[in-house]
């Protein structure tokens, strides 16, 4: 007799907290402890399935979100950390698009035809699509994404372009110019900024002027960050219009020159994006302070150029390799502050 009215109270305890019952067990059960509290109950088939039905959803999304924190974590440690300071009610749909953005990001690295990566990217489209139709494939990410979208709202578009530009991307080419850079980090970065936007209610056209930006300016960064890695492998993406300008060929970043005219380019690129930083600063009196938790991985573009500044443009110093441990302590007080 205990043990059935402690699986009914148990039940219905699910319905309250998780809202995962369905209405018709929950009134079911609240009718067997007001009506009748000291009978025995057998409970149907159908209300056995309704329990377990909650219970694996609940574990399922347990796994989906724990997924996307693990592989944003490992592979966007700064993102992972800027997602921590977001509001709750924003911050696992963050680590959603983080962990979106990182599946799409390592497609390049991790095929070895394209063709490969480019039926990976063919998947994402699909994916984005049957997410906007209610019907997500059985993924982590791709679960969490449905979960974003449906909580925020958020604009499908900007998630097909980040897939489309990726897809160009595969091309594995250096940049032709700087402009073509920052259209790539544009179409990503950027695009990924106004998601984040959107899943904290920001709809402001300051706002999105300054993500424009710090999109570029994380694209720019990015580039120079990965120079060594991708150097290691024998590619070089920076812009060949600047290395042309200072006669660097791609045969110096192969070998790892630390010559002036390597260094040359690393500061023009550099320089290219401290500009967008100032710009995007420059809107910040007209912007709502909802939308400030957006832009803290400007604490991490900021370190990085000051610090390939103090190596005199060195980029392959092995003081750029190491993570600076006071970031997460800096983003924190810049998210107090609430300025970017």
């Amino acid at each position: 007799m205990h043990s059935c009215r402690y699986v009914v109270n148990m039940a219905s305890g699910i319905s309250a907290k998780h809202g995962l019952l369905t209405t018709k067990c929950s009134v079911f059960h609240s009718l067997q402890r007001n009506i009748l509290p000291h009978a025995i109950f057998i409970q149907r088939p159908t209300e056995v399935k309704c329990i377990r039905a909650s219970t694996n959803s609940t574990a399922e999304s347990r796994h989906n979100e724990k997924y996307c924190i693990d592989i944003v974590r490992s592979r966007d440690y700064d993102g992972f950390v800027s997602s921590l300071l977001l509001p709750e009610d924003a911050r696992r749909s963050s680590l959603a698009l983080r962990a979106f953005n990182v599946e799409l990001a390592q497609v390049k690295d991790s095929v070895s035809q394209k063709t490969i990566g480019l039926m990976r990217m063919q998947f994402w489209k699909t994916t984005v699509e049957e997410i906007y139709r209610d019907d997500p494939p059985v993924q982590p990410v791709s679960a969490e994404l449905w979960r974003a979208v449906k909580k925020h709202y958020l604009t499908k578009r900007w998630m097909l372009r980040i897939i489309s530009e990726r897809e160009k991307d595969m091309e594995d080419r250096a940049y032709r110019n700087l402009q073509e850079l920052e259209a790539y980090s544009e179409n990503t970065q950027s695009s990924l900024l106004y998601l984040l936007l959107e899943s904290l209610g920001v709809k402001d056209v300051h706002a999105d002027h300054a993500a424009s930006h710090i999109g570029k300016a994380q694209g720019i960064v990015t580039c120079l960050r990965a120079t060594p890695y991708h150097s290691s492998r024998r590619k070089v993406y920076l812009p060949m219009d600047i290395c042309m300008l200072h006669r660097a060929s791609q045969e110096d970043f192969i070998r790892g020159s630390r010559e002036q005219n390597a260094r040359d380019v690393v500061y023009d690129i550099a320089s290219q994006a401290h500009v967008h930083l100032q710009h995007a600063r420059s809107f910040s009196k007209n912007i709502p302070a909802s939308a400030f938790p957006a832009f803290l991985q400007t604490v991490v573009l900021e370190d990085y150029l000051q610090r390939v500044r103090r190596v005199d443009f060195d980029v392959f110093h092995p003081s750029l390799q190491k993570r600076n441990p006071l970031i997460p302590i800096q983003l924190y007080f810049r998210s107090w502050k609430k300025t970017y």
